[in-house]
């Protein structure tokens, strides 16, 4: 029967609603990227370190050395998990609102406080927003379709990098050109973190995220769990509702984590990165928080002017941008070859720490840093996407997040041993010399595996073709290959979850 005048009126609205929608999140994004470029804007920030030794706060620098600093890392250890936690199931923005406030308890400590105990709690807000950078690097991933998460990754880091960018270069000419006291570069930084807090409040909450809240509908374009995808319950294949009952959905689906999560385990190039992503990224860290103590002893000057923190800041952060793009065009045999490739990268990273160690010049030190920053970061697009790879989108959140934890885990042993007063308590030149034996070592176990790796290879192309190189398939790809149909494009590639690493926890 044909439909009449006022029926087909009726449908006529609802064919641009897509239109409308993918108008909507596009503005979601746009205003998500200008936040997070707003949230970096802390051009006081790389100069931290000389404020709190300077006379506006006159600490000495065993303080800030061995109280103060070693604070970061306990603080990080103790509230990763539960930030995390809370990230998906308070769906992402009343994070961002925590790590905005904590933003602006850090620079209200550092303006107003003139205690030990003031700046150690400072050290605790600023782990809450290292902890709480997940929120934005999740956030996004809710709001558009999978089809679209490698291009808004892409753009959510970008927009991170530019602002970190920005606001050290910013920094580094009001000190050195306009002049500015530390003090009101800090009032600046107020400012800034003011403008983000309130952005945050605008910010749209989600009714979705990759855990705590599946159980609402799918959205038109959205994908749903790929591990329903991979193993789907008995209420499934019977017909029943996906995700009746909540309590067995979710206990299925851990299982089922649990049961992928074990057989990833046994693939050699998931645990390689791994042990990388581990061990590397505690000995980059310490590097980081501890650098800019270092140049004030190799640099202790009282000029302000004479102080480029904010420029080797800077520096750094275009150089690591330019490595990880770079890293993207590398094709290699990873199997064969990714443990000298790390041998190389850590032997270099070793030798880069001795000559931050041995300098009295503070360009050689500034330029250790940038080129020991952006070998670091030249490896994690590479991890992420060998770890990632073989993994579901649920496991890679997993993983990555024990990876993290381990790392902070093995960073606040080294710290409470080589930094803490209550350890060895070690200046912060004698902490640079542990840490080039601490790499060392790392190059040595790097090495010694990839010469039996090499043997290994070796032996077997003596009586046998050698095998093309395969590249890692995550499980939907490969069921997809078995079923006889093409291999499909990841959905979620580096980008997805390269922003779930603390990449960018650089501290001053």
């Amino acid at each position: 029967m044909a439909l009449s005048g006022p029926e087909v009126e009726k449908q006529m609205p609802a064919e641009p609603q897509p239109g409308r929608e993918q108008q909507s999140w596009w503005c979601l994004v746009f205003f998500l990227c200008f936040y997070g470029f707003m949230a970096q804007m802390r051009p006081g920030e790389s100069f931290i370190t000389p404020y709190l030794l300077g006379p506006d706060k006159n600490f000495t620098r065993t303080q800030v050395t061995n109280e103060i600093t070693p604070v970061l890392s306990y603080s990080y250890l103790a509230v990763l998990v539960p930030i995390f936690l809370l990230t998906d199931y308070l769906c992402y923005k009343p994070v961002l609102l925590l790590q905005g406030l904590s933003y602006v308890s850090v620079w209200l400590l550092l303006l107003f406080g003139s205690t030990v105990l003031h700046m150690q709690f400072m050290e605790f807000f600023f782990s809450i927003t290292m902890a709480a950078r997940i929120a934005y690097s999740s956030y996004i991933f809710s709001l558009v379709p999978p089809a679209h998460y490698q291009r808004m990754a892409s753009y959510s880091r970008a927009s991170v990098l530019m602002g970190v960018f920005t606001s050290s270069v910013l920094g580094q000419l009001l000190v050195t050109m306009g002049r500015v006291p530390f003090s009101t570069l800090n009032y600046i930084s107020l400012a800034f973190l003011t403008f983000s807090l309130v952005l945050a409040l605008f910010l749209k909450r989600p009714k979705r995220s990759l855990f705590f809240n599946r159980g609402a509908p799918v959205r038109a374009g959205a994908a749903p769990s790929e591990l329903h995808q991979m193993n789907p319950g008995p209420a499934q294949a019977v017909g029943a509702r996906p995700g009746w009952p909540p309590a067995a959905w979710r206990d299925s689906t851990f299982v089922r984590m649990l049961r992928e999560l074990g057989r990833a385990v046994q693939l050699p190039q998931l645990r390689l990165w791994s042990l990388w992503w581990v061990f590397n990224s505690a000995g980059y860290y310490l590097i980081v928080y501890y650098v800019h103590i270092l140049w004030n002893v190799v640099n202790p000057t009282t000029d302000t002017t004479r102080v480029y923190n904010g420029g080797a800041d800077a520096a750094s952060t275009l150089l690591g941008a330019l490595t990880s793009f770079a890293a993207g065009f590398v094709r290699i045999r990873w199997a064969l070859w990714a443990r000298l490739v790390i041998a190389v990268v850590t032997v270099l990273q070793a030798g880069l720490v001795f000559l931050m160690y041995k300098t009295n010049d503070i360009w050689l030190c500034y330029a250790a840093f940038v080129l020991f920053r952006g070998s670091y970061q030249f490896l994690v697009p590479i991890a992420t996407f060998q770890i990632a790879a073989s993994l579901s989108q649920e496991l890679r959140a997993l993983v990555f997040g024990i990876n993290t934890f381990l790392a902070t885990v093995l960073k606040t042993i080294i710290t409470l041993i080589v930094s803490d007063k209550r350890g060895l308590g070690l200046p912060v030149c004698s902490q640079f010399l542990v840490y080039f034996v601490y790499f060392l070592v790392l190059f040595a176990a790097y090495f010694l595996a990839a010469v039996l790796v090499g043997l290994r290879h070796f032996q077997q192309s003596r009586h046998q073709p050698v095998p093309p190189a395969q590249e890692l398939v995550s499980p939907m790809q490969e069921k997809a290959t078995q079923d006889g149909a093409p291999r499909p494009a990841p959905e979620d590639g580096v980008f997805t979850v390269g922003d779930l690493s603390p990449q960018s926890e650089a501290k001053a």
